[in-house]
């Protein structure tokens, strides 16, 4: 057993696993809260988890509003309860018939999507309005990454002007995701707020005086969570989201982060021991993320000083000095590099209390479609 995550009934625990404990998730979604003053401050994306058991947990902790990526997390999110769910994706061909679907079959839930471009907002509005609903829109700032979004000025205020005033689009704000700024060093991860911040509140202010609502600004992730959580600017929703479950990627690389630990970890076994100096692991690229570089793709607990050598399908291929102490069978621990897309290569997590597995939850956001 790691002392960290213990199980004291491995032998009936198959590999590789997933295996999720409850009671870290808890604590992380507390140290964030914490940071947060309030759960109203936060807006967390659901990407990472993708279960209606931890989007339970933040409901719990009196988080209301959440945010996603895909229509099937919408439903997922609307199905245990959320009161308020922002797509933060754009939505184009279908996926805009697939959303009228969820506001119609969610009346609890307030449903709400971005907009980054003139055209696909006039087939938003066409679609929504022919359906006789409404959905609120954010318009979305390119404030640096370039991956999508509208470039702040004004043609965005533009755009969001021409929003407002078609049938069926209820303006709500601004995202600002800021995935390029995720510099270690907390003055430097502020700096780069900063420099991209004061624009987009100059075109806030714009938009204001043309006499249109900006209620809120969806602001960051993870790495500049504190950053955002820090500002005292009215309307501010900050949306980490790794979060709730951590990673060796973040691991202790922000030390404003501190309090929040990695609450799963891949359990694994020795299938092979091919050299000298080689170990195989059943931990191949349907097991864990494969996106990270192959040297930061995971991270072996209590293992001796090793090198990844190679990964493929289904093998990890770990090169140590003292492989002679591995068998196969034995089992080994690992943290995935990058956790949210390692959640959505498993159909279902194991759930850790007490050191034994309790039960299973359903990755159910996965899928790209549930029932909508």
């Amino acid at each position: 057993m790691n002392p960290a995550y213990p199980l004291s009934d491995l032998d009936s625990v198959y590999s590789p696993a997933l295996v999720v404990y409850p009671e870290l998730v808890r604590r992380n979604i507390a140290r964030v809260v914490e940071l947060a003053g309030g759960p109203a401050r936060l807006r967390p994306h659901v990407k990472t988890h993708k279960t209606r058991e931890i989007a339970r947990l933040l409901l719990d902790a009196g988080v209301t509003r959440h945010k996603c990526a895909t229509v099937a997390e919408a439903e997922m999110l609307a199905t245990a309860g959320a009161p308020d769910v922002l797509i933060a994706y754009p939505l184009v061909g279908p996926n805009r018939g697939r959303l009228v679907e969820l506001i119609r079959r969610f009346p609890g839930t307030t449903f709400s999507v971005l907009i980054d471009h003139p055209l696909a907002t006039q087939r938003l509005s066409e679609a929504v309005a022919a359906a006789g609903v409404e959905v609120g829109v954010i318009l979305d700032l390119d404030v640096g990454q370039h991956r999508t979004g509208i470039t702040v000025g004004n043609a965005a205020a533009d755009l969001y002007e021409s929003a407002a005033k078609l049938p069926g689009l209820r303006p709500e704000g601004f995202q600002v995701y800021d995935g390029h700024n995720h510099q270690p060093d907390r003055a430097d991860r502020e700096a780069g707020v900063r420099e991209f911040l004061a624009p987009v509140l100059a075109l806030r202010q714009e938009v204001q005086s043309r006499g249109l609502p900006v209620p809120r600004l969806v602001c960051g992730g993870t790495p500049s969570f504190p950053v955002f959580a820090g500002l005292d600017i009215d309307g501010v929703e900050c949306s980490p989201g790794t979060f709730v479950l951590h990673d060796a990627g973040y691991g202790g690389k922000f030390a404003d982060l501190a309090g929040i630990t990695p609450a799963a970890v891949l359990v694994t076994r020795v299938v092979s021991r091919p050299t000298a100096d080689r170990v195989t692991l059943d931990l191949g690229t349907k097991a864990v993320a494969s996106d990270p570089p192959l040297e930061r793709r995971v991270k072996l607990l209590d293992f001796p000083e090793y090198e990844l050598a190679g990964h493929n399908e289904e093998h990890l291929i770990v090169k140590t000095a003292e492989a002679g102490r591995y068998t196969p069978g034995d089992v080994v621990y690992a943290l995935p590099g990058h956790v949210c897309p390692t959640v959505a290569l498993h159909k279902e997590v194991l759930v850790s209390e007490g050191g034994k597995v309790v039960g299973r939850w359903a990755v159910a956001a996965r899928d790209r479609v549930l029932t909508v």
